[in-house]
């Protein structure tokens, strides 16, 4: 007989790596989100505060989540996407810190979808339900002047009214013209016009401009947003986001692009158009958010970090943020040792 200490060590090590392989299909790994607000004065008020929430769906499997505050909040969930986060408030400031600690557990699968060879024309049905993928943001135009000239050399590449290959062809004039850094200022709020004029930018500046020229030929496309989870350390810190695009071709469906990646990455460039690897964790969807009671001024232009609004107006003081990760599975590995 199997002593119970072995057997319990043997049954949490098959699930904790039960994703692990050749080609690791996916990740097991906790992901701790922690705020600070240290500054709001007392007797200044009504304060609200609100912290993204880790996405669940095919990609991406909520194990666990635990919420820890020092002011009472809820979980909530805003219109337009359905993003879900975390919103605490207070009517009047005491003058004491706000922490919010947010520790997930998350199996986060790869995402991929071979490249796909024809695609057929969006019908009314689909157009109606991918309107929020189609129309225009804030700082994400569409049909505007400025892409003209873009698409035109897109369309002379694509040589195609096919959505499929169109897409690629939009994906390789991004890539080809567009230059990942981080120079100067004006660059990382997401801005085709910034992208099209500087031709340089990061993630948000990339997919940008893809999605803009995406939706002017038709071709609905969403912004998704949140963290890389490096998978070649077992923990570690994170500076800062990462975001990506889904796209959508009828008789495929979304189809995961990464055009900043597929630039850092040459050697992966096919891979990104059409995979998302298991080295992200995905927090909300879609620009220009309102996340509902409580938030008085205009709205985000995306929302991966704290949100702090002091009388109606964004809050102008520090917001401490700290992000950091475990890999699970090389929990999973040290007990195989340890057997």
């Amino acid at each position: 007989m199997v002593p119970r200490r072995q057997l319990t060590l043997f049954l949490l090590l098959s699930v904790l790596t039960s994703a692990v392989g050749a080609e690791q299909p996916s990740r097991v790994f906790s992901f701790a989100y922690k705020t600070r607000i240290a500054t709001v004065a007392a007797g200044e008020g009504p304060v609200h505060v609100f912290i993204p929430l880790a996405v669940d769906n095919d990609q991406q499997h909520i194990i666990n989540e635990q919420i820890e505050t020092s002011i009472t909040g809820q979980v909530e969930v805003e219109d337009n996407y359905g993003n879900r986060f975390w919103h605490g408030s207070v009517k009047v400031s005491d003058g004491l810190p706000i922490e919010i600690t947010i520790n997930t557990t998350v199996e986060r699968r790869v995402s991929r979808l071979q490249s796909p060879e024809i695609s057929r024309p969006i019908n009314h049905h689909e157009q109606a339900t991918m309107a929020r993928f189609l129309g225009a943001n804030a700082k994400v135009v569409v049909d505007h002047a400025i892409l003209k000239p873009i698409l035109q050399e897109v369309e002379k590449i694509a040589d195609s009214n096919d959505l499929a290959k169109i897409s690629r062809a939009i994906y390789d004039w991004v890539v080809a013209n567009v230059d990942y850094k981080k120079v100067g200022t004006g660059w990382g709020n997401g801005d085709t016009f910034w992208a099209c004029s500087e031709r340089y930018g990061n993630c948000t500046d990339f997919h940008a401009l893809f999605i803009s020229l995406a939706r002017s030929e038709n071709i609905p496309a969403r912004f998704e947003i949140g963290f890389s989870v490096p998978n070649n350390r077992d923990s570690g810190y994170i500076a800062g986001y990462h975001c990506w695009v889904q796209l959508y071709l009828p008789t495929i469906g979304w189809f995961p692009i990464d055009a900043s990646e597929a630039f850092k990455h040459p050697e992966k460039k096919e891979y990104f158009f059409g995979a998302h690897p298991p080295d992200r964790i995905h927090f909300s969807t879609g620009r220009d958010l309102r996340l509902g009671e409580g938030h008085r001024a205009k709205a985000l232009n995306y929302f991966v970090y704290p949100y702090v609004e002091v009388g109606g107006k964004p809050f102008a003081g520090k917001v401490s943020r700290h992000f950091s990760y475990r890999n699970l599975q090389s929990v999973g590995r040290h007990l195989a040792a340890d057997l």
